[in-house]
């Protein structure tokens, strides 16, 4: 079975460095496992990794899509299967690198709503038109109603997760949660999660904002509020629609800023959340711990020579 590395994680926890610093150790591509980075559009606001830094290692999955364009988790399976064929073609290891844990998930073990392409691209129209007429708190209740394990796990404001996992539900007669125990590895995989105390991980979000800001993520942000009114995935993400208010004039800069830092820390916490319940991982801190990185290379060695 083709082996696979991850390094997942909460945002601004330094995924990205420690990669690519294992990609040189290793001999290893890097797949993005962000739902986000594939958008050409936009690049401030999904953190994606530097030119300068995709230089040095090849990236996978990273700037291959417009924001105009339909993308789903089945493309991303399809997209970084590819990829990893290709990597291992080439006799190096596929480095999986992203914060999207139910991403990571669909492409590393089989799980049926990622196997069944038609349920994810196509939602029943009533669950579809109950988004539109009551909201997504709503959506999320009917949600908690038929499987309250998948809706402690989703968010209210991802519609379109809670829109698929009711079609599932619908289409199968099965909770979600009760499929997901029927998962098999696609591949033999190792995870590494990156992690520290939660105030270091929040001072850690509140400067990368600082620096977005400094790199110009309000024009990216304007861009995305621009074309509100065309389908575009990236609503969905967060970075852009903060800044909504304050184009409209509703809200100070600032307070928009405070916003998207509150907005940052709680999408960790559910990034967290995630990734402690539906995926095994190997946890290290690499704010605090000195050997921390020899602690990794330890643990892959091992893995890749079993």
């Amino acid at each position: 079975m083709q082996k696979v590395l991850a390094i997942v994680g909460p945002t601004a926890v330094g995924k990205t460095s420690l990669a690519i610093e294992l990609a040189r150790q290793l001999k290893a591509e890097i797949i993005s496992g962000d739902s986000m980075q594939v958008y050409r559009e936009v690049a401030i606001g999904t953190a994606k990794a530097t030119p300068a830094e995709q230089q040095v290692v090849k990236h996978y999955l990273v700037d291959t899509q417009s924001v105009f364009e339909p993308y789903a988790v089945t493309d991303f399976v399809r997209q970084a299967r590819e990829a990893i064929a290709e990597i291992a073609n080439k006799g190096k290891l596929p480095l999986l690198v992203g914060g999207t844990g139910f991403y990571v998930n669909a492409l590393l073990n089989q799980l049926q709503l990622g196997e069944k392409e038609e349920q994810l691209t196509a939602v029943e129209p009533k669950w579809q038109s109950l988004l539109d007429q009551a909201g997504p708190q709503k959506l999320w209740q009917e949600l908690n109603k038929r499987d309250a394990k998948t809706a402690a796990h989703l968010p209210a404001a991802n519609s379109r997760r809670v829109l698929r996992a009711l079609t599932v539900i619908d289409r199968t007669g099965k909770k979600f949660s009760e499929q997901q125990k029927e998962i098999k590895p696609r591949y033999d995989y190792l995870i590494i999660g990156l992690n520290a105390e939660r105030q270091e991980i929040y001072n850690r979000i509140n400067l990368r904002v600082d620096q977005m800001m400094e790199q110009g993520l309000v024009k990216e942000a304007n861009f995305v509020y621009q074309n509100r009114d065309r389908e575009q995935q990236i609503l969905q993400a967060i970075g852009y629609k903060e800044f909504f208010p304050y184009f409209t004039g509703e809200k100070t800069l600032a307070a928009c800023v405070a916003d998207l830092k509150t907005a940052s820390r709680r999408y960790a916490k559910r990034q967290l959340t995630y990734l402690r319940h539906q995926l095994p991982v190997t946890w290290v801190d690499p704010l605090n711990d000195p050997a921390y990185l020899t602690k990794i290379t330890e643990k892959v060695e091992e893995w890749i020579n079993e």
